[in-house]
């Protein structure tokens, strides 16, 4: 067993202990251990806000439109199709926009390479990894982070760059692109760089997991600091009554925020390995599916492909962000053939991490989702210039 595969046994245990799947005395005294650091890191999380807000540290400005679009909790809010419309609607209107993001597992330069850069004599800085340059894909989704390829990979003239210290990325965005509009990804927590806006993301099937902070939950921060959100959307919204009560929580933590609803609706079935390759959704209509997925929250992909009437006859579910290796597609494919799938579908997320396959014996298609407005008159066009062009 490799580190990667340790990791992932450990995040789906910790996952099993706080979703409260085991119940033994073991587990009972883990959740308890868990719930007393939860308490020690919500107020570590609450102390760095604090000297943010007295100004002991102070935020960095670029000078330029910086839209920071973030969640409370670890993934599952659908974030990434609404970096995606953003980006795309910003470019359509002429401005030069750059996507900050930290590429989330990504691969790192090797540990002999950032301590030979330490000690070296010629010590410079490196600079943040260029996923796109707006013309071309330069680095592959090992290399960039699933999240940054898919958006470099959907997105023609936006810029999109890698690196954890998001200040000096965007740095680099402005000079060497002469960007004039820094989306900043999954950057509600990333307090050194001073956005215009702050657009926070909840997820209205599970706004906030068990209201637990991390390690005992999914929290990030606690639910109050959602006070700092200049505009709230609600993800994966079906207009249902329950909505009203998720508004008014939220009201009473952030009064002044707007509250937008939007839903994720898939579009259409594109081949895995044959790029351009689409399907319509009926085509799923009374089919044997196998779906795979590695993604925060498979239970709404899974959802999808009931709605349009699949019958999901086998299903594999991997940790959020697992990297796929040739032999597990191999072994999916053999499994889902066995149970009598006509064909294989995966998230758009999860296709930019399978290996490549020289023989496959069914077809493997992603589903692509995008995002629309559900609350008011609008589009999302009319939204985003009305959010960012005040």
């Amino acid at each position: 067993m490799d580190f990667n595969e340790l990791g992932e046994k450990l995040e789906q245990y910790f996952l099993e202990i706080i979703n409260e799947k085991r119940y033994s005395r073991g587990d009972k005294i883990t959740r308890g251990v868990l719930f007393i650091i939860s308490r020690v890191y919500r107020r570590i999380v609450q102390f760095r806000h604090w000297i943010y807000d007295k100004r002991v540290f102070r935020n960095k400005a670029l000078g330029c439109l910086v839209v920071s679009i973030g969640n409370l909790t670890c993934g599952g809010t659908g974030k990434t199709p609404v970096v995606e419309v953003f980006a795309k609607i910003l470019s359509q209107k002429g401005r030069r926009v750059a996507i900050l993001s930290r590429g989330y597992r990504s691969k790192d330069r090797s540990a002999w390479e950032k301590l030979k850069s330490k000690f070296s004599s010629k010590r410079h800085e490196v600079p943040p990894r260029v996923v796109s340059d707006g013309k071309n894909l330069l680095l592959n989704s090992e290399n960039a982070g699933d999240e940054p390829y898919m958006l470099a990979s959907n997105l023609k003239d936006v810029i999109v760059l890698v690196d954890k210290d998001r200040v000096k990325a965007g740095l680099y965005a402005i000079s060497e692109f002469e960007s004039d509009t820094l989306i900043l990804d999954d950057g509600f927590q990333y307090l050194n760089l001073k956005p215009r806006l702050n657009i926070v993301l909840v997820d209205s099937t599970q706004p906030f997991h068990n209201h637990h902070v991390l390690p005992r939950g999914l929290l990030r921060e606690p639910i109050k600091n959602i006070r700092r959100a200049d505009y709230i959307f609600l993800t994966k919204s079906n207009g249902g009554r329950h909505l009203r009560h998720i508004k008014t929580f939220l009201s009473k933590h952030n009064r002044r925020a707007e509250i937008i609803e939007c839903c994720h609706e898939p579009k259409y079935l594109e081949d895995v390995y044959t790029k351009g390759k689409q399907q319509p959704l009926e085509t799923l209509k009374g089919k044997k599916i196998a779906s795979l997925s590695g993604i925060a929250n498979p239970q709404s992909f899974e959802d999808f492909l009931l709605r349009f009437d699949a019958e999901i006859v086998y299903k594999e579910r991997f940790v959020d962000h697992h990297r796929y290796n040739q032999q597990e597609i191999i072994n999916f494919i053999n499994r889902a053939k066995k149970a009598g799938a006509q064909m294989i579908v995966t998230t758009e997320k999860d296709a930019v991490r399978f290996p490549r396959l020289d023989r496959r014996d069914i077809p493997v298609l992603f589903m692509r989702v995008e995002i629309g407005i559900l609350s008011g008159q609008e589009n999302f066009d009319e939204c985003i210039s009305r959010i960012c062009f005040l």
